[in-house]
């Protein structure tokens, strides 16, 4: 049968979740109550807090899980068997706010929280250094494949991330600030000039 640890493991994965089924969208991250996450699960208080111990600690988590799926679907582009020219093209697009990535606004609010909750800061910058890094890693690959020229790939990834970044909070925060084709316009722009490729036709 299912062990206790199986067990827990599954009732978590169910409170992370939780928070994006009750009020995360109306009430955002910061406001989320253990009484929302309870009450989706049709739980008492009691069980949420045996799991996570505080309320800081369930939207830590929450957050965590959110951002993972986004950061897996990250590697499985990146990890695709073509060039890395195509795989840097497909995720930047892909993680542009003009995209599909459906985090923009958890990641946003997880920011804002962070500034207030240790717990929450370690955590979005841990997940922000693992982005840095699979985007590092693959504009390394191309550069030893001949495919293109980045002297500094990690101060590259930083670049081409905070552009994405600051685009993700003008696109969310402030609607028709800026148009989404004008946006994909300067985020294909500034990868083709980090690499070295201004002037070629996107793949």
């Amino acid at each position: 049968g299912e062990s206790a640890v199986d067990s827990g493991r599954a009732a978590r994965g169910t409170f992370l979740s939780a928070p994006h089924r009750a009020k995360t969208k109306a009430r955002g991250v910061a406001a989320v109550r253990i009484a929302d996450v309870a009450s989706a699960l049709g739980v008492s208080n009691a069980l949420v807090l045996y799991h996570f111990s505080t309320k800081e600690k369930l939207v830590a988590a929450a957050f965590t899980y959110a951002a993972e799926e986004d950061l897996a679907r990250l590697r499985k582009l990146l990890g695709r068997r073509t060039s890395a020219l195509r795989r840097l093209r497909s995720a930047v697009r892909w993680y542009a706010p003009t995209g599909q990535a459906k985090g923009w606004r958890l990641w946003i609010e997880g920011w804002a929280v962070a500034l207030r909750e240790p717990a929450l800061q370690e955590v979005t910058r841990d997940l922000d250094r693992r982005w840095k890094a699979a985007l590092t890693e693959v504009i390394a690959e191309g550069v030893a494949a001949g495919e293109f020229r980045c002297p500094e790939p990690e101060a590259t990834a930083l670049r081409l991330t905070a552009l994405l970044d600051g685009l993700a909070v003008q696109l969310t925060s402030y609607a028709g600030a800026v148009a989404r084709s004008r946006a994909q316009e300067w985020v294909d722009e500034a990868l083709a000039r980090e690499l070295g490729l201004e002037g070629t036709s996107p793949a």
